[in-house]
């Protein structure tokens, strides 16, 4: 149930309608708008509340029930579309975003030279994986600790922010302490333990789309995020298991639209887990600006041959700057800019 306030109202008629959600056994999130208070009503059974019980309230412009299983990711609850700034880079805004590096850091000189490459080339923020998640027990699991040293001197550096995957509770704390954007893979987008952890926090978080979920599914995990007041939530969708086999994931270039209309929260692409493949991934990245994506997510290495891990679907400095090229004509014809 999303209630919204009259232009002009009171703390203490606000106070009011919380005071009687409460009285309910619902929580409440407030969406302190410059213009407008926006309340939202939260609980398994709001349904056996009648509207009227609030709508008498005063101060109380209108209520409204959200049928959806999704509240705080939902428009009904934030009209205008969510900004997320992060160390000075605006992510759902005019500029297209793009997050780009490595899969895994492997070693500080192939951090380092991709870093260098990928910001001098216009990408905003470096990616590198720290703790890797691989279906396999066998595989390189990642450098951890000495990644996050790491991916802490390109901050440094280079001047520039970083983002990493976390994959368990236990090292949500260390992980916050060196990486500015904190993110969800699709294997944990509904491990609601970690998000419900990731949601005390005040760092943004990207949660990427499961490999079988459904927007709506997707969004609802978003609302874990959001239920504890952590409002700097990027979406990134990453496509997802169809009978399809030509590519590694289907990548769903509707769900872009699909998000706009029915929630604030901004949305970026990874074409390269999408692709599977380097020769994929620049006519999936121009697709997703094209459809209104707010930023890529994209996986550069400065010589994928050597790779340990995803180095068939990472593009070279050469390529990664050739799209670059390529991206700023796509969004300058959309009306944005890179």
């Amino acid at each position: 149930m999303i209630i919204e306030m009259s232009r002009g109202a009171t703390k203490d008629q606000v106070d009011h309608v919380v005071e009687r959600a409460h009285s309910f056994g619902f929580e409440v999130q407030l969406n302190l708008g410059t213009e407008k208070t926006v309340v939202a009503i939260l609980g398994s059974d709001t349904g056996k509340v009648q509207t009227d019980a609030f709508a008498v309230l005063p101060g109380v412009q209108s209520v409204t029930r959200v049928m959806k299983p999704y509240k705080l990711a939902s428009r009904e609850f934030h009209s205008k579309p969510s900004k997320i700034n992060v160390s000075g880079v605006e992510i759902g805004g005019q500029r297209v975003v793009i997050m780009a590096g490595p899969c895994a850091v492997e070693s500080e000189k192939q951090l380092m030279e991709t870093a260098r490459a990928v910001k001098e080339c216009g990408a905003a923020i470096v990616r590198g994986g720290a703790f890797k998640p691989r279906t396999s027990p066998f595989s390189f699991q990642g450098l951890e600790e000495d990644a996050l040293k790491m991916l802490v001197k390109v901050k440094s550096d280079f001047d520039i922010p970083v983002i990493t995957e976390v994959l368990d509770i236990e090292n949500v704390e260390l992980i916050a302490k060196h990486a500015d954007i904190l993110q969800v893979g699709a294997r944990n987008m509904q491990n609601f333990a970690l998000l419900k952890r990731l949601s005390k926090l005040r760092h943004p978080i990207l949660l990427k789309r499961g490999l079988s979920a459904t927007i709506a599914e997707w969004l609802t995990a978003a609302d874990y995020l959001l239920a504890e007041g952590n409002r700097r939530v990027i979406l990134c969708e990453r496509g997802v298991r169809t009978f399809e086999d030509s590519v590694r994931f289907s990548l769903d270039i509707s769900s872009i639209p699909v998000i706009k209309r029915f929630s604030h929260l901004p949305i970026i692409v990874d074409p390269s887990h999408a692709a599977g493949h380097f020769a994929y991934v620049p006519s999936i990245a121009k697709a997703a600006i094209a459809a209104g994506a707010d930023g890529l997510l994209i996986e550069v290495h400065p010589n994928p041959q050597e790779a340990l891990i995803d180095g068939l679907q990472s593009l070279t400095i050469p390529d990664f700057k050739r799209l670059m090229t390529e991206l700023r004509t796509i969004a300058e014809a959309v009306g944005r800019v890179i």
